[in-house]
């Protein structure tokens, strides 16, 4: 049974978002969380429906249901990985490429959340049975840094930092073509392509997303870039690098066709990932170093330039 919480609107609170008025009442929520209950028509006003602008009237009857949480019910696997830390709210993994962070259609086992828990006792539940304590993702073929929460306090406060953009988020990437700027700003709206559904572009009315770059070393027929993320749409470095004509070496979705180094996917590293700890409130940073394969080809570009 879902818990049901009802608040009554006072004068003092009219004219206040219920997202925000919600968030100050319950301490356990995030403003986020409660929009995803609005959204999932969990939250109703005089056992109506709304939307999370929608401004609180005085002697407003709110009711709000908390579903339970679900067990997991993912099986546990012993597979070896590289773990940078952790403690009771959080989990800082070092994630190889070809490992899909989640489980999904078709795809319910080998995934880091199956190695998490078979060595974390719990995970935040809020994402559900498939994607526990998963609070951002990267891709199957992205290697590098990843944080996941424990409980459902550490998830909210990681996700809101996400959404306001504070977290650090730095990528190595290696781009087909020689880019002339030193450095440069992508800022171009990102959504579901509207041919191929599996696949994301740069689109009209696509969510604002906001790409900073900046070239570390130029070769014959590549770069070597830093990108850094100030949003994190899907795919968002891949689909933008594409767009201004520089796409990733080894992607077989917004890449060159014929491929000349043979890799497994793109050449994209999440390379430090910073963050202010949920509970203590202390700014914590953590690094990998490139990957095997990503320095032998550098290496490999060099003698060739």
């Amino acid at each position: 049974m879902a818990e049901i919480r009802t608040f009554l609107v006072e004068s003092n609170d009219v004219g206040k978002r219920i997202d925000v008025f919600l968030s100050e009442k319950i301490e356990d929520m995030s403003r986020s969380r409660i929009q995803k209950l609005i959204e999932d028509n969990k939250i109703k006003v005089n056992a109506k429906e709304i939307k999370s602008n929608y401004k609180i009237k005085n002697g407003d009857e709110i009711t709000v249901e908390v579903p339970k949480p679900v067990m997991l019910q993912i099986q546990a696997e012993d597979i070896d990985i590289d773990i940078l830390y952790e403690d009771d709210d959080i989990v800082v993994v070092n994630k190889p490429q070809g490992m899909v962070v989640h489980p999904a259609a078709g795809n319910y086992t080998g995934t880091l959340v199956n190695a998490l828990l078979k060595k974390c006792r719990t995970l935040s539940s809020i994402n559900g049975v498939i994607r526990p304590g998963i609070v951002h993702r990267i891709d199957k073929d992205t290697s590098g840094v990843l944080v996941v929460a424990k409980n459902d306090y550490a998830h909210q406060h990681l996700a809101e930092q996400i959404k306001e953009h504070t977290v650090k988020r730095v990528y190595i990437a290696l781009t087909e073509g020689v880019i002339k700027q030193d450095q440069g700003t992508i800022d171009k709206p990102i959504g579901r392509h509207p041919i191929h559904r599996k696949k994301m572009a740069v689109i009209e009315n696509g969510k604002r997303a906001v790409t900073h770059f900046k070239v570390l070393e130029r070769y014959k027929e590549n770069t070597l870039v830093e990108a850094r993320l100030e949003t994190g749409r899907t795919h968002q470095i891949r689909v933008h690098m594409a767009y201004i004509g520089y796409p990733l070496v080894g992607d077989p979705v917004y890449g060159f066709k014929k491929q000349k180094f043979n890799l497994k996917g793109q050449a994209l590293h999440a390379m430090v990932l910073g963050f202010i700890h949920p509970r203590t409130g202390e700014y914590m940073e953590f690094s990998s170093p490139l990957p095997d394969y990503f320095q032998n080809l550098i290496e490999k570009l060099r003698r060739m330039s």
